[in-house]
């Protein structure tokens, strides 16, 4: 672990006094908040090179794990194809190539292949690219897609003509980059993002050959707390905007054929009432937690009768069965659940002659339903993946009751062998008497002895569930020693939907106690012990691991915190930013006293102490339209002022990219490199 001995960066402090509810709050490093400023810029600027210097001695060793990581990647790789109205779709790779390549073929899979985006070609001069929202039309000769080359998720709106292989010369700024067709082929519906805030508000309808200047806009959510969005319904048949909150929503349906009728509202919103809707047949299905459902239930309305009283239930709420998804079939209903945090697929005739699960197996492992496009199949299309499977397709034939496995991810090792991995799921116990669960992979021969390091995972928020799924990046951690672990902690859905609830608000403060609980039960079970544990998280997950770092630094020898949300009550009391306004119900609104009072029982940032704090990297976008790069630059600049011990604090700031770091997928890895070159240089292993 050498390195050069030179000063850290110090940014200089200008006092500014931050007031409501009769509080005070000084902060010295707000001055950093306005983007472009030549100091800001100069700090940043100091503090990469700062780390650059400091970590210089593991470059070779950071070359070394992103060519090994790279090597284990099928370069010329390619999806399984789906059939969607007549055309097979897939993406490949070329060997070489950073981006994704989307084809397609008429017919039949040996038919010729025609190139829709070669990515790599259109990437060419940005130092960041991503194309989204690829969108056919129904007649299958143009397709609409957005590209964002900032990395701030704004994307441009573009329509090909897939017949001559021209772009339409309009195109559409500050979008979603999603886009739906009318039935009509020329009708193309599309959401545009508020210039500031970035919140997705208006939807806008575009005639094919006109200009934008010119396209009416059909719905506007004036509702700050509600973003807005547009898709078709799997059976083609109808147009839905939709409005959501995190605890509301609503929606409005068009027949796909009329677009030039008016939108008509499903069902008012009730705040509270959350619901996904899906067509079938003479019905609209809703998937719900009406009625207090907050497991949700499966209900259904006809579609000439779409208010509250007309919706009837399919499927009861259960209070250990989680209902996360609907997949609807000719002759099938599959129903993706959650029991005991784990998946379950579901089948369902609907005729009644049958209700039977596919069969999965494992101790933990994660399982979804993937693209399926048509209607008129027995064949459902399922990935499934563990701490220890590579990635896995399968065709389930529903009525055969037969699995045909499609494609397994490629591990390109040949040392590799899954039957040298363990996996397993044990169970902490929180401050509450909550068993909160942890999924855990480790190479077989290891000694529980608490010598060996171990990387402590989590995330917690916005009901979002980290399911265990294999990494064959992760090999670099494990074949060297590595333990993996997943803490399922409180404000994910792992173990239903008050597993969200007691996560978030008023009871934020669990997702902290439970990572800390875990990482206690860890140590105390010998996995791992104080001096070789290790924590990440990112964006949400990076407040978390601020939380942490502050309420208990002694657990911890290093901490990664990826695009970290660690500045909480200044950024939700500044509705002027992204994301603020809709975020008030997952962390409250600090406008409010009792959420404020909460909020800064834990808010990394003003809770940076005097103390003793573990190894520390923050990396950070600074076009990162989620987390506002100075964030953690405020953090780390406060931290350096606080620390009484010579931990490692760097900084690492992409100056072109933003909240999902680099765009290409060899470019994301060296990122990756350089994260595990840091834990393995605090561990003093460097080859």
């Amino acid at each position: 672990m050498i390195s050069t001995k030179i000063n850290p960066p110090r940014a200089k402090q200008i006092a500014k006094t931050l007031s409501i509810h009769g509080h005070e709050r000084v902060d010295n490093y707000f001055w950093m908040n306005e983007r472009d400023h030549p100091d800001v810029l100069a700090y940043l600027e100091a503090e990469n090179e700062y780390y650059k210097t400091q970590t210089e001695h593991t470059s070779a060793f950071q070359e070394k794990l992103f060519q090994e990581m790279k090597s284990r990647i099928k370069e010329d790789d390619a999806s399984v194809p789906y059939k969607k109205n007549g055309y097979w779709y897939y993406v490949r790779f070329e060997k070489g190539g950073d981006y994704p390549i989307y084809c397609r073929k008429l017919g039949e899979l040996d038919a010729d292949e025609e190139v829709l985006f070669n990515c790599n070609e259109m990437a060419k001069g940005n130092s960041y690219f991503h194309l989204t929202g690829i969108n056919v039309s129904p007649n299958n000769n143009l397709v609409a897609y957005g590209v964002d080359t900032v990395s701030r998720r704004k994307y441009t709106l573009y329509v090909k003509d897939l017949v001559s292989g021209e772009v339409y010369p309009s195109h559409i700024e500050s979008t979603t980059g999603g886009s739906i067709w009318a039935n009509d082929n020329k009708t193309l519906y599309y959401t545009r993002k508020d210039e500031q805030t970035l919140r997705s508000n208006q939807i806008f309808k575009h005639k094919l050959g006109t200009s934008p200047n010119n396209d009416a806009l059909v719905y506007q959510e004036d509702d700050e707390t509600f973003n807005t969005y547009i898709y078709k319904t799997k059976s083609q048949a109808y147009l839905i905007i939709g409005s959501s909150s995190t605890l509301s929503d609503e929606y409005r349906i068009l027949n796909a054929d009329t677009p030039n009728d008016s939108f008509k509202l499903f069902a008012p919103r009730k705040r509270g009432v959350e619901y996904g809707l899906a067509h079938f047949g003479d019905h609209f299905y809703l998937l719900t937690n009406k009625d207090e459902a907050y497991n949700f239930k499966l209900m259904r309305t006809p579609i000439t009768q779409t208010g509250y009283d007309y919706w009837e239930e399919v499927i009861a709420h259960r209070e250990e069965v989680l209902l996360e998804d609907v997949d609807i079939f000719k002759d099938y209903l599959v129903v993706t659940e959650r029991f005991q945090g784990l998946n379950k697929l579901r089948v369902m005739r609907w005729d009644e002659q049958e209700d039977f699960y596919v069969p999965l197996k494992g101790e933990t492992y994660t399982a979804n339903t993937g693209a399926n496009p048509d209607f008129d199949t027995p064949v459902l299309r399922y990935s499934y993946s563990s701490l220890t499977s590579p990635a896995a397709v399968f065709d389930f034939n529903m009525q055969a009751k037969t699995t045909t496995l499609m494609k397994e991810q490629a591990v390109l090792d040949k040392s590799f062998n899954k039957d040298n991995y363990i996996e397993e799921r044990i169970w902490a116990t929180a401050d509450d008497e909550t068993k909160i669960p942890i999924s855990l992979v480790y190479k077989k021969g290891l000694k529980r002895d608490g010598s060996a390091p171990l990387l402590q995972y989590a995330y917690g928020s916005y009901g979002h569930t980290t399911d265990p799924y294999f990494s064959s990046n992760r090999l670099s951690l494990l074949d060297r020693g590595f333990v993996y672990a997943i803490a399922h902690v409180r404000g994910g859905e792992y173990m239903g939907r008050n597993w969200y609830e007691n996560g978030k608000l008023l009871h934020k403060m669990n997702t902290f106690t439970d990572f800390i609980s875990v990482s206690k039960h860890l140590i105390a079970n010998r996995y791992t012990s104080e001096k070789h544990l290790y924590a990440y998280g990112g964006s949400a997950g990076g407040m978390l691991m601020g939380g942490v770092a502050n309420m208990a630094p002694k657990l911890y020898h290093g901490i990664i915190a990826a695009v970290p949300f660690v500045d909480v009550l200044t950024s939700m009391l500044d509705d002027s930013i992204p994301l603020t306004t809709g975020e008030y119900d997952e962390w409250g609104n600090p406008n409010k006293k009792e959420y404020y009072d909460y909020m800064k029982n834990y808010s990394p940032y003003d809770n940076v102490k005097e103390q003793d704090y573990p190894h520390m990297l923050i990396t950070t976008g600074y076009h990162d339209s989620q987390v506002q790069y100075w964030e953690p630059a405020k953090w780390v600049a406060k931290l350096r002022t606080h620390k009484r011990n010579a931990t490692k604090l760097f900084l690492n700031t992409n100056m072109d990219t933003g909240h999902g770091g680099a765009s290409g997928r060899f470019e994301s890895l060296k990122e990756l490199a350089e994260d595990y070159a840091f834990l393995l240089d605090l561990e003093g292993i460097n080859q």
